[in-house]
């Protein structure tokens, strides 16, 4: 039975007994920021099971892929080397919110095993809780399995329920017994039931895991009945395959065959059973899959997961003797055997392999210099012995190989790595790193004052308290007039500088008192700096001022701000749901967007973005800003970003068609914004494009200027500015016209001096002519033809100009007959005058060109090159 077909097998078994079928996740997962990858089955599901959230099914099913490689659950470095670890895998798994329990997940587990699957039933082995005597009853009384292969599993980490059939969400919330089902493979294969002492082997494999959400569990570790309880099962498709394949590894089971021969024919390794092959052949997966779900290599949280299984596969490749890139050219062999079941991969798929490509080329001369690097050290090395962190830190810094990379070979090698060496290397990069760094005065001020009221998303000036002064980074209680400092207001109307939009300028004053205010920065997360100059008078901490924000760069700040929320729907709209923010910079003069993506943006995809943001300005629908829960935001459908902090309160702006979490300041209406218009793209980093727009009277500037450009640029052309592109293409095609007779005026008076040189300043060396001179105003292509034409006059001969640009460049020709090459080399007579002059030169026998530098020394060595031909004739 193939993957595919138990797959199938499965979700249809479970639609019959009334379960829906729900298409596998996303590998981001949608509903827990905490969580790196989606890892089983449940992730999902976690709102409906707490009851945050409700679906229109009580019973599901679904096949949903996981990764397991970063984190807490991370397999990376066992894979290839075990019989049964994945970076990616299929859960397999049925879910009752509130609907059945443990008689029938029992009852179906046990029919889709032995009737569907057609498991022999005297192979299959359970375990249950050692409390949980409704399962055990269920298992013995009613489904019939012998006492002797049902094991109560009790508490072995040092508390009670501390126990690996015991399934527990998190320190407080949904937990209960779990039951699992093993397959005995029999007495050839060593290994013990579970529970004994020889359960690490691989006779009795776990293939499913029944988990019963029967309590809840408070912060004293009490256990309260859950009013509905609910079912959550998994069983890791690969291993079920393996069961039914008849085989002990999941890497033989069909798909995997299937890849680890496709990775055999791009590394050119034959022997299938090489542990690199499994390697590749397990990272193909997870890493096209993740490209699929919008992860795209870098340096940080996500995409540095991704980009270290890449460069774990790259590498096996070149442990193979593969050092071209190939890892890109499995995504056909994978989307042949998956892309039925997940239609996502085969959409992508051409996206999938530009993405890994364009990995590999990065990678490759990175890879080849570290391993030289690392297999000098490892030389030096005994076995059992250490490479020093230095070298870890070498590698790393200078030439960007991975540390979890390096340590994973010298693994391999039976060598250890110096991690604490490596990280304090890293500590004092970042110690000096910190030094040099040049922080805004707001950083380190000590304050342990009230935190400053925000009214600045309702009014644009107000009355506040002064609370803290700054001079010079040290608090004080004055400021005179002319000082910088920084001013901490009990309330303001100023937004500080966050989520990439810039802080507000403004004044503050009094009687006889004028602040400037030209930035605003958070001192730390609740109060407000104010930076700038007292302009006059004298400030004191306590003393009265009246706000005011400068409301026309807010005004044009918040116009580019709202943009950016409708730009960034309107990139994954055009590009893709893998578009995400990596970066931005909102200030009054623009908007600067940093996402993820791998390819520049067409001319069209550009247009079709402003097209998107225009109609969503035109529409001037107002604009809406809620706070609420930050669970109940994401559940409405709210954007959060990645590696952003939330609290448990958020703030969800609506502008258009966009939803987004967002703490800035905005338009009232999108109307507000007025006309949108990109004016830059471009890439910033690997996998990271940039774009730049503007809004309001700044894109109402930018294409005016615009049209005076293109009105003058008309009147010099003498057309019309529609007319424009036609106009500059005939001009073009004038001068390509006037450069060819150009050419071809140069070329005949070239022939016309060639004649006269030739007539009057050819020597004759006894049987061959030499000519050598130098011209002017010729340029290096018609000098070149010159030589030609001298020599096809005087054969047999040796000829050589040399002409002086007006750039002071030399350049220099030779010309050789066929008579005389077996004595004279062109080459070699332009080398001996170019080295004269400052330069290099080389070619045929018989023709070569040269050049150089030194104008003062031209004429000595051409008056060289007589005697030079003399001595080879």
């Amino acid at each position: 039975m193939k993957v595919s077909e138990i797959r199938q097998k499965f979700l249809q078994f479970f639609q019959s007994q009334g379960h829906t079928i729900v298409p596998s996740s996303s590998l981001v997962p949608g509903n827990d920021p905490t969580l790196l990858f989606t890892n089983s089955g449940m992730v999902q599901f976690k709102d409906v099971f707490t009851g945050k959230e409700s679906r229109p099914y009580r019973r599901a099913t679904s096949a949903q892929r996981s990764v397991r490689a970063g984190g807490k659950h991370n397999d990376l470095e066992n894979v290839g080397y075990t019989a049964r670890h994945h970076t990616f895998f299929e859960m397999l798994g049925n879910f009752s919110f509130g609907d059945y329990f443990k008689h029938d997940a029992i009852r179906y587990a046990w029919e889709l095993l032995t009737k569907v699957y057609q498991l022999p039933a005297e192979k299959l082995w359970v375990t249950v809780y050692q409390e949980d005597d409704e399962a055990y009853d269920i298992w013995a009384k009613e489904v019939g399995v012998p006492a002797e292969r049902i094991i109560r599993i009790g508490d072995n980490k040092g508390a009670r329920y501390a126990s690996d059939n015991f399934w527990q969400m998190a320190e407080t919330g949904p937990c209960g017994p779990c039951t699992e089902i093993f397959f005995d493979h029999g007495p050839d294969v060593w290994g013990g039931p579970p529970g004994s002492p020889e359960e690490d082997g691989d006779r009795y494999i776990e293939v499913w895991n029944l988990v019963f959400m029967q309590f809840e569990r408070d912060a004293s570790g009490t256990l309260t009945p859950l009013p509905k309880p609910c079912v959550d099962t998994g069983m890791g498709l690969e291993r079920i395959a393996a069961v039914l394949q008849g085989v002990h590894s999941n890497y033989e089971i069909d798909l995997f065959q299937k890849l680890i021969a496709a990775a055999s024919r791009e590394t050119g390794c034959q022997d299938l059973h090489e542990n690199s092959l499994k390697v590749i052949a397990d990272h193909i997966r997870a890493c096209a899959f993740l490209i699929v779900d919008g992860v795209i290599p870098s340096n940080e949280g996500r995409g540095y997961v991704l980009r270290r299984i890449v460069r774990r596969a790259l590498r096996h490749g070149y442990k193979l003797g593969q050092s071209k890139p190939f890892f890109h050219r499995l995504v056909p062999d994978l989307v042949q055997e998956m892309g039925a079941a997940y239609p996502e991969l085969e959409q992508a798929a051409s996206r999938v392999a530009q993405v890994l490509k364009q990995e590999e080329e990065r990678f490759g001369e990175t890879l080849e210099h570290g391993m030289k690097i690392l297999e000098a050290a490892l030389s030096k090395v005994e076995q059992g012995g250490r490479v020093e962190g230095t070298t870890l830190f070498t590698l790393y810094d200078t030439y960007g190989f991975p540390v979890d990379l390096t340590a994973d070979i010298c693994r391999e090698r039976g060598v250890e790595v110096d991690l604490d060496g490596f990280e304090t290397a890293m500590d004092r990069q970042r110690e000096q790193a910190r030094a040099a760094g040049k922080f805004k005065a707001a950083e380190g001020l000590s304050y342990d004052g009230v935190q400053t009221r925000f009214d600045g998303y309702d009014t644009l000036s107000g009355d506040a308290r002064v609370v803290a002064l700054y001079v010079g980074g040290t608090a004080a209680q004055t400021v005179q007039a002319g000082q910088e400092a920084i001013v901490v207001l009990d309330a303001t109307p100023f937004y500080a500088e966050s989520g990439g939009q810039v802080g507000d300028a403004g004044v503050l004053q009094a009687d006889g008192v004028r602040f400037v205010v030209n930035d605003t920065q958070k001192i730390q997360a609740g109060v407000f700096g104010h930076h700038g100059v007292l302009e006059s008078g004298t400030l004191s901490v306590g003393d009265s001022l009246a706000a005011q924000v400068d409301v026309e760069r807010r005004a044009r700040t918040v116009r580019n701000h709202s943009a950016t929320h409708l730009m960034h729907k309107a990139l994954r709209e055009v590009l893709g749901g893998h578009v995400q923010q990596r970066g931005s910079l909102v200030d009054p003069d623009k908007t600067r967007f940093d996402f993820a993506h791998d390819a520049p943006m067409t001319a069209d995809q550009i247009a079709e973005v402003e097209r998107i943001v225009n109609a969503e300005v035109l529409a001037n629908a107002p604009v809406q800003a809620r706070v609420m829960a930050f669970d109940d935001a994401v559940q409405e459908g709210a954007m959060a970003l990645f590696g952003e902090k939330y609290g448990d309160s958020v703030r969800v702006l609506d502008i258009g068609s966009s939803r987004e979490l967002c703490g800035g300041t905005h338009v009232v209406r999108t109307g507000d914004i007025g006309l949108f218009k990109i004016v830059g793209e471009g890439g910033v980093a690997a996998g990271v494009r940039r774009v730049e727009a503007i809004t309001g009277d700044n894109a109402l500037k930018w294409v005016q200027n615009l049209n005076a450009t293109l009105v003058r640029a008309a009147g010099a052309l003498k057309t019309q500015p529609a007319e424009l592109p036609e106009r500059i293409a005939q001009v073009q095609e004038q001068v390509r016209a006037l450069e060819k007779d150009l050419e071809q005026a140069r070329a005949k008076l070239a022939a016309s001096a060639g004649n006269d040189l030739a007539a009057s300043a050819a020597v004759d060396l006894g049987g061959a002519k030499l000519l050598a001179a130098v011209v002017k105003d010729v340029d290096p292509k018609a000098l070149r033809g010159m030589v030609d034409q001298i020599k096809d006059r005087l054969k047999p001969a040796v000829v050589l100009l040399a002409a002086g640009g007006p750039d002071g460049k030399i350049s220099v020709v030779g010309g050789v007959t066929p008579e005389l090459v077996g004595r004279v080399k062109a080459g070699e007579l332009v080398g001996h005058v170019a080295g004269q002059i400052g330069g290099k030169g080389g070619g045929r026998p018989d023709m070569a060109m040269g050049g150089g530098v030194d104008l003062a020394a031209l004429p000595a060595a051409v008056d060289s090159v007589r005697q030079w031909v003399q001595e080879r004739l």
